[in-house]
């Protein structure tokens, strides 16, 4: 399990099926033994958000941090990014610095852009159209409960955003079905679901998409960067909550997850979020494993 050229990390399918698994299995030895030794020089992360975060920025500082590495946290506002220095040249600037980059940002184009020109790894710690480190953690989170995924029926119920297409790509990796409910006009990219129509099932059905789930998933309505939009989405999404009654439909050894943050009463009731078949937590804090194992694949040299 080594890369053998630049490699990225800007969504799934960038690294072979088997070296995901292998680090979602990594993760899980990390978990376990914090301090399995990582024999390599002092690395360092250079992150670049545009957008705000909790668990990703904390999850690499204190996954660094575990490695003997070390990270530089910089804003848009706080760099030349912001004042608009062409993000080809910060890339260029920045990676000849540093040993990896995360990227937290808007549009997927900007991230790509980051890739191009820089000269060290690149990972999405989140943009418009994918999740990745996301998906990671909540494969760790499933596998440490239920065990393997293969085959596995995944619900994902609301928005069809960057969480939405990125379970779309893991549903072929780690050949699980996957069952999607969104409103009429709130779908996933039709090229991504039209590439993957032997494992995803797109519909406008809460119910259709839960019923005999191992997995129910959901998001917020509104996304960073629509919270104008709200007002419109909570009419558009009004019966697309997941509670009680949806999860009734569910296998009864079902879970369920949400990557977080969650607005309790929204996409989400307070009793699903809390109830003893949620692994919001467990999945929240596999961030920190499943993105040091991925560190410590990338950073091998």
């Amino acid at each position: 399990m080594k890369p053998n050229r630049l490699q990225h990390f800007l969504t799934l399918t960038d690294l072979p099926s088997a070296d995901l698994l292998a680090i979602v299995q990594r993760a899980m030895v990390l978990k376990q033994d914090p301090g399995v030794a990582y024999s390599k020089p002092r690395k360092s992360l250079g992150l670049v958000f545009e957008k705000a975060s909790t668990r990703t920025r904390v999850a690499f500082e204190v996954a660094m941090a575990q490695l003997d590495g070390h990270c530089v946290f910089l804003t848009s506002e706080a760099s030349q990014i912001g004042r608009g220095e062409p993000i080809a040249d910060t890339a260029r600037v920045i990676s000849a610095m540093v040993d990896c980059l995360a990227i937290r940002t808007f549009a997927h184009s900007n991230l790509e852009q980051f890739a191009r020109y820089s000269s060290v790894p690149v990972i999405n710690a989140l943009s418009d159209d994918f999740h990745p480190c996301q998906l990671l953690a909540d494969m760790q989170t499933f596998m440490e409960h239920r065990g393997d995924i293969t085959g596995a029926r995944v619900a994902w119920i609301g928005d069809g955003n960057n969480m939405c297409q990125s379970y779309i790509k893991a549903a072929a990796i780690f050949d699980f079905q996957l069952h999607i409910a969104c409103p009429e006009g709130f779908e996933p990219a039709a090229t991504l679901v039209e590439q993957s129509t032997t494992q995803v099932t797109l519909g406008q059905d809460p119910v259709a998409a839960v019923r005999h789930a191992d997995l129910v998933v959901t998001d917020v309505w509104a996304s960073m960067g629509q919270e104008l939009q709200q007002s419109e989405r909570e009419t558009a999404f009004a019966n697309f909550q997941v509670n009680r009654e949806l999860m009734s439909y569910a296998d009864r050894d079902s879970l369920f997850m949400h990557c977080l943050p969650a607005h309790r009463g929204e996409e989400v009731s307070g009793e699903v979020l809390d109830a003893p078949d949620s692994v919001v937590w467990d999945q929240a804090g596999n961030r920190m494993h499943s993105q040091k194992a991925l560190l410590e694949y990338l950073l091998q040299s």
